[in-house]
């Protein structure tokens, strides 16, 4: 997932090093680490000397420095001109940039109280800022002057530039009446309130729902590993009992598949989808619907019947009918198999709980997982071992990104970091020229949330002789000390996954911020992390890092044989879970504000949608429920789930590609680096898509096949 603020927090952060801040004055400003220009390499941020007290001064301070610049701008007497109007608003802020990039990190990845007492304080500031900037009359009147008179004679980057600018402007509101930009404001101050009590509370929600397990005798199935995992758990959650099961974010926990009882197995699911449904003391309900009438009234406002319509207008979908167009054969086809493959689990079960055994959705990892070893004779247990989190890191992650891009990696110990458990790499390119820092955090703590995800504290930009400062963010279990930390299959390709985003931020040549890197359309910008999945089972790739946690053997080729096999065994259920969740998504921002269910009326509401389109399944349930679609809600893929998808089929049509010319051949990494990765958002998507693939548009056949359906 590539971790997108809100477009209020998106655009604070665009600015020049040159300007000097004038409003630093007095005590709170002063040596202020957030507002120096760091002198470690790239421009990283100094975490050994940034107190969580330096946020919100900071960040006041900063706004204010932006407002000066944008004021420079407006008061210039001279005619409006790309340089002098589009240039300027590109670079007015950089130092209010990096320190929200800095601190919305935090926010995500290790949130403390203090932190979150920050967030509070600057999200209205920052929400104020933007609206001040999108709907400054003087401002948009130099930008629409720069559009009408100039875009024909620029070129390349400059006119996508000026398109995206202009764009911005008028999708903010700058062309509505006055009373419609103050409803405007009021909105969107209103959405990003909203989206800081959401995050608070899903968090802890999600903390909340852990299971607590008074007995060892209850973990049967568990490995005496993860047996460990749960007591450390325990005593990192204030051990109310001996051993803690904790919450992931998604529906399904990944842990039934192991858990003997079924009373537990039970406990486990309920309190996942539970959550933060009211059945136990949280309810995000409230907060959901409220945000969703206010995006169908910015919707309405803005001119567009619901806000499908007007999120999908910047997508390669382009609408709500591209969508739907897109799904409803996916659940043509995948319908009947997601009937057999239930049946076919529910009778196993029988086999030994009896004829009259009914399958729940509880049960069903579990009986799939048995009979995933009886038929291919494999188990997660039997492959974990070699999956050691530091060697997919160093012999997978980083030995493919070598083999096919040419770039190596070097730990930097001597850079600060905000939590011990994060380490950080420099990033050399074939040629020995350094590229980028790189910060891996990969294990779960109370203070972060749940998921994986990429950002950047700082973006490339050859205009500004940036360098990218990337991260990925995961939530693997850390093994107690001492003992290597084992992943599953799901979270080595997890790891691939995010480290595609990563990719896509180290490889950006752009001049200009804005343009650079991942920030492209949603449907857009899955694609070179799905697509890096693949590489994650490579032989040769499998091999380098699929070795023993404690004897460094390899994985034996009859095991690998069996394992790989095993990776689509019963597929229906993944894309089920991914299907319903993008139609959950998509029917709550299909709405007119009218239309919007209470918060009583929210689960029901989500019942009648799935049914609609012929996915309410109990035992496919959604991969998020509403009361806790974290994407949705409190990140930037509202009417944009499906682009997980969408960009799936991307994916496979770049594999297939890399397949056809060789997978590892460094010629071929070239060339997707040139035509796609380096790019950014400087061409039409789609071009660049056809300028790799030789397609003329994305071509679906291969979704099923690649998944196993």
């Amino acid at each position: 997932m590539k971790t997108r603020l809100s477009k209020t927090l998106i655009a604070v952060g665009m600015a020049s090093a040159l300007v000097q801040l004038s409003a630093c004055k007095g005590n709170e400003t002063d040596s202020n680490p957030l507002l120096e220009k760091s002198t470690l390499p790239y421009g990283a941020p100094d975490f050994s000397r940034i107190k969580t007290s330096d946020y919100v001064p900071a960040i006041r301070a900063a706004i204010e420095e932006k407002r000066e610049n944008i004021q420079k701008i407006v008061d210039n007497p001279e005619p409006a001109t790309f340089e002098n109007t589009i240039v300027a608003f590109e670079e007015s802020g950089l130092r209010l940039e990096r320190v929200v990039n800095v601190l919305y990190a935090l926010v995500s990845a290790d949130k403390t109280p203090e932190i979150a007492a920050a967030e509070k304080e600057a999200t209205p500031l920052l929400t104020e800022l933007e609206n001040e900037l999108m709907f400054n009359k003087a401002l948009f009147q130099r930008v629409r002057t720069v559009y009408d008179q100039e875009r024909d004679r620029l070129e390349g980057e400059d006119q996508k530039l000026l398109d995206e600018t202009y764009k911005r402007f008028v999708r903010a509101g700058a062309l509505l009446s006055d009373e419609d930009m103050e409803q405007m404001k009021k909105i969107n101050l209103r959405i990003a309130d909203l989206q800081q009590q959401w995050g608070d509370a899903l968090q802890a929600a999600t903390n909340d729902a852990a299971v607590w397990v008074d007995s060892k005798e209850e973990l049967a199935g568990l490995s005496e590993a993860d047996i460990a995992q749960c007591k450390d758990d325990a005593e990192s959650r204030g051990k109310k009992a001996p051993y803690c099961i904790v919450i992931v974010n998604t529906t399904q926990q990944p842990i039934l598949a192991q858990l003997e009882n079924r009373d537990l197995r039970r406990r486990v699911y309920e309190a996942s989808i539970h959550r933060a449904d009211g059945t136990g003391q949280h309810n995000t309900f409230a907060i959901c619907t409220e945000i969703a009438r206010l995006r169908a009234q910015q919707a309405k406002i803005m001119g567009y019947d619901n806000y499908a319509q007007y999120s999908l207008e910047n997508t390669m979908a382009k609408t709500p009918e591209g969508v739907y167009s897109f799904l409803r054969q996916l659940i043509k086809d995948y319908t009947p198999k997601a009937i057999a493959e239930t049946m076919v689990i529910e009778r196993f079960a029988q086999q030994t709980e009896g004829k009259d055994f009914q399958l729940e959705p509880y049960d069903r990892f579990y009986f799939s997982a048995k009979m995933k070893k009886e038929l291919l004779q494999i188990s997660d247990d039997e492959v974990k071992p070699y999956f050691n989190a530091d060697s997919v890191r160093q012999n997978g992650v980083f030995y493919a990104a070598n083999r096919v891009y040419g770039l190596t990696f070097k730990e930097r110990t001597d850079i600060p970091v905000y939590h011990p458990d994060v380490r950080v790499y420099e990033v050399f390119d074939r040629d020995g020229q350094p590229l980028a820092l790189f910060y891996s955090d990969l294990f779960r703590r109370p203070t972060k949330r749940g998921g994986a995800w990429m950002s950047e504290f700082l973006r490339q930009s050859s205009l500004r002789q940036q360098l990218p400062i990337i991260y990925n963010v995961c939530n693997s279990a850390k093994a107690p000390e001492g003992q290597p930390s084992l992943l599953t299959w799901d979270e080595v390709t997890t790891m691939f996954h995010e480290f595609g985003h990563a990719l896509h931020g180290i490889l950006s040549k752009c001049r200009y911020n804005s343009l650079a890197g991942t920030e492209v359309a949603r449907d857009f910008v899955e694609m070179p992390s799905q697509f890096n999945e693949s590489f994650a089972s490579i032989p040769e790739i499998f091999d380098h890092y699929a070795k023993h946690a404690v004897t460094g053997e390899p994985m034996p080729a009859e095991l690998k044989e069996r394992m790989l096999k095993s990776i689509n065994f019963q597929p229906a259920y993944a894309l089920g879970e991914n299907l319903g969740a993008t139609c959950v998504d998509m029917a709550w921002h299909m709405l007119s504000a009218d239309q919007i269910p209470t918060a009583d009326e929210a689960s029901q509401f989500e019942t009648e949608a799935l049914r609609q389109v012929g996915l309410l399944n109990k035992q496919i349930p959604p991969r998020y429920s509403t009361s806790y679609f974290n994407h949705i809600w409190g990140s930037g893929y509202a009417a944009g789930y499906y682009s997980y998808l969408w960009t799936e089929v991307l994916a496979v049509n770049c594999a297939d590609c890399f397949a056809r010319r060789g997978a590892l051949d460094p010629a071929v990494g070239q060339d997707f680096r040139d035509k796609i990765l380096s790019r950014g958002n400087t061409r039409d998507l789609l071009q660049i898509f056809t300028d790799f693939t030789g397609l003329q548009q994305p071509d679906a056949s291969g979704l099923l096949r690649a998944r196993g359906l």
